[in-house]
């Protein structure tokens, strides 16, 4: 069914070629067949659970709904310390004289890059946005990073660390790729590449994947361009449909499908999922999403409520899994399109069906304890 594009859409339904373009991150990827070996190698490694919830599939009339829990990595309640422990792993091999890693952040990424200096037994320099929540600073402090805030938003906050990391010689540890700054980003999301390796013998298996869908949520973009990586290098033509979702006022992703280039968005930038709260999609991710994903789409912080909720007050003896804000996104835009009139269109794109297999990742746990509490007490 062809489907025509609205600029005013709260969508975007792409025509993938499923190639890859060779540029700087696709051949650092290329290198990067270590990740799930060296992250074995470090302390409290374990794979992260993968949990089938059966009741919810039948409440949404579909086949199978699978959710990897990533509230359980490294003890720190989100999967940003794959990519930050990796990156800085890589970056030390050709740099061990480096003293103070920097970084912005909007929680998860700076703690994981925080918690990866410590095991090197460097320092670390965190930048967080305004209105960053306390939790979220002492949870990054708790790491031993020294943390302040910027009057800012996100993008804002990346050229701050940028700068100052420059003027003070610390080495930048950002996952959101620009010009002349793609190397270090492109490392952390090759550390990305465990997180479905893992799966390897449960959904991923060969010649053809135990999944239709696969929702990828988005901020700057590197979580879900590796993931696209991951799907196309295993399956290719073969892979899983993927769904991008981001916040309705931070759609920079969908913003960017609707001009056919990068571009920032023009919302307020007002989100609960914090984590997802960027303005600029990532350079180093761009083509592989524009390549290799076939929905986009924005959702209002409700939908991201009511899928912490569905989690929590699991369904019949489906397992509690206990998701944040940006966790749940993914679940979130799954939510929506089986909900929203307006949706319909992907829903029949997607021929979500009552034999339907749905893989979402739950990319954090409670990082804002408040913020979680407050949502599973409302109606």
């Amino acid at each position: 069914m062809k489907i025509k594009n609205k600029k005013d859409s709260s969508f975007y339904i792409n025509n993938p070629d499923n190639t890859f373009v060779d540029n700087t991150t696709t051949s650092i990827l290329d290198k990067c067949d270590d990740t799930k070996a060296f992250h074995s190698s470090l302390p409290g490694y374990k794979p992260t659970p993968l949990v089938h919830l059966p009741n919810l599939s039948k409440k949404y009339n579909v086949g199978n709904i699978y959710i990897k829990d990533e509230s359980f990595r490294f003890g720190l309640n989100a999967f940003k310390g794959l990519g930050a422990s990796y990156a800085i792993y890589q970056i030390l091999k050709k740099k061990s004289q480096i003293e103070t890693f920097c970084t912005a952040t909007d929680g998860n990424h700076g703690r994981a890059v925080a918690w990866s200096a410590k095991f090197f037994n460097k320092k670390a320099v965190v930048f967080v946005p305004k209105g960053t929540t306390n939790q979220r600073i002492k949870a990054i402090e708790k790491e031993g990073a020294i943390v302040e805030q910027v009057d800012g938003n996100y993008d804002k906050t990346c050229v701050y660390a940028k700068e100052v990391s420059e003027k003070n010689g610390w080495e930048l540890v950002q996952d959101t790729a620009w010009e002349n700054y793609e190397e270090i980003p492109a490392y952390i999301m090759g550390g990305y590449l465990t997180l479905f390796q893992e799966m390897e013998d449960s959904l991923h298996l060969i010649p053809n994947p135990k999944i239709d869908l696969v929702f990828l949520q988005a901020g700057v973009g590197s979580f879900a361009g590796t993931g696209i990586r991951y799907y196309l290098e295993r399956y290719g033509i073969n892979r899983p449909k993927i769904i991008i979702v981001e916040p309705t006022e931070a759609d920079a992703i969908l913003a960017s499908f609707k001009k056919g280039k990068i571009t920032t968005s023009l919302g307020n930038s007002k989100t609960i999922m914090a984590g997802l709260n960027c303005g600029t999609p990532s350079l180093g991710a761009w083509d592989l999403l524009k390549n290799g994903s076939d929905v986009s789409i924005k959702i209002d912080d409700k939908y991201s409520r009511e899928a912490i909720r569905e989690l929590y007050f699991s369904n019949g003896s489906d397992a509690k899994i206990i998701s944040g804000e940006s966790g749940a996104s993914g679940l979130a835009g799954f939510v929506a399109i089986m909900t929203e009139q307006e949706c319909k269109p992907i829903k029949e794109e997607l021929n979500i069906n009552e034999t339907t297999n749905i893989l979402f990742i739950s990319t954090e746990g409670a990082t804002d304890i408040d913020m979680f509490n407050r949502i599973i007490s409302e109606e």
